[in-house]
C-alpha cells in the first residue's frame, strides 16, 4: 500500500512551523509530509495589506498540486476557508481532506470584520479550549503569531464545483466533541456548512485544545497518516 502525499496547512497567525512536532513522526512512519505558510503570514514584518482569501487558495493549490499525486490535506482552525476552496478548485487531486477542529466552510469566518489584519487576541479574549498545552507552548505561539489577514476573515470560499462533494472528509474534533460539532453543523453556521453537502464525513474524537499538533502531535500524526495510507476509493 502506497502513502499519499500529506499537505498541512495551519490555522490562524501560524505558520509551517506549528506542525514541527507532527512532521518527523509522519516522516518517520514513512510518508511524505509539506508544511506551509499562508500568504502574510512569513512574519510580523511581512505586507498583509494586499493579501487576498484567493492567495490563499492558490498557495494550497500550488502545494497539492507540486505533491505530484493525490495528496491528503490537513487544514487546521481558520485554514478551513482555503482548505475548502481549493478542494472545490482541484479535487480530482486531493485524495482526502482532513478538517483539524474545523469543518468544511461555506461562507466567511467574518464577514464584517473591516480590519487589515487581526493580532491574536489575549488568551482571555480568544476563548478557546487550552487544554494540555503547557506554559511554554503558550509563550512560543505568543511570541511567533502572526497577525492574520484581514481578508481571511472577511472573504468567503468560491465553491462551483460539485466534484468537492465526492472528496473523502474527516473532522478531527479536538475543543469539541464530534456531536456539538454536528449540532452546530444543524444550527446552520458557515464554518461548518459543507457538512451538510458532503458525501463522504466521517468523525474523529482526540480530546484536547484547539491546536492538537503541540498537545497531542503523536496521537494527530496517527490519525493524519491512516487517512494517508488508506487505498483509494475504488
Amino acid at each position: 500500500m502506497t502513502s499519499a502525499p500529506i499537505i498541512l496547512v495551519p490555522g490562524f497567525w501560524l505558520g509551517a512551523w506549528a506542525w514541527d512536532d507532527v512532521v518527523p513522526v509522519l516522516r518517520a512512519d514513512g510518508h511524505d509530509v509539506t508544511a506551509i505558510t499562508l500568504p502574510g503570514l512569513q512574519s510580523a514584518d511581512a505586507d498583509r495589506s494586499a493579501v487576498t482569501l484567493a492567495d490563499h487558495v492558490d498557495t494550497i493549490c500550488a502545494a497539492v498540486t507540486a505533491a505530484g499525486a493525490p495528496a491528503v490535506l490537513a487544514v487546521h482552525s481558520g485554514a478551513a476557508v482555503p482548505g475548502y476552496a481549493a478542494s472545490d478548485r482541484i479535487p480530482e487531486l486531493i485524495a482526502a481532506m482532513v478538517y483539524v477542529d474545523t469543518g468544511p466552510a461555506t461562507g466567511a469566518i467574518n464577514p464584517g470584520f473591516d480590519g487589515a489584519e487581526w493580532p491574536l487576541p489575549s488568551w482571555e479574549e480568544l476563548g478557546e479550549n487550552l487544554d494540555g498545552l503547557s506554559d511554554e507552548q503558550l509563550a512560543t505561539f505568543r511570541r511567533r503569531a502572526v497577525p492574520e489577514p484581514g481578508a481571511a476573515l472577511r472573504e468567503g470560499p468560491v465553491l462551483a464545483n460539485d466534484a468537492r462533494l465526492d472528496v473523502p472528509s474527516t473532522i478531527i474534533c479536538t475543543s469539541a466533541t464530534s456531536e456539538q460539532i454536528k449540532e452546530w453543523a444543524r444550527e446552520g453556521y458557515a464554518w461548518l456548512g459543507g457538512l451538510a453537502e458532503l458525501r463522504e464525513v466521517s468523525y474523529v474524537d482526540l480530546p484536547t485544545s484547539h491546536w492538537p499538533m503541540w498537545s497531542r502531535p503523536r496521537d494527530l500524526a496517527a490519525v493524519i497518516g491512516g487517512i494517508a495510507w488508506r487505498p483509494p476509493a475504488g
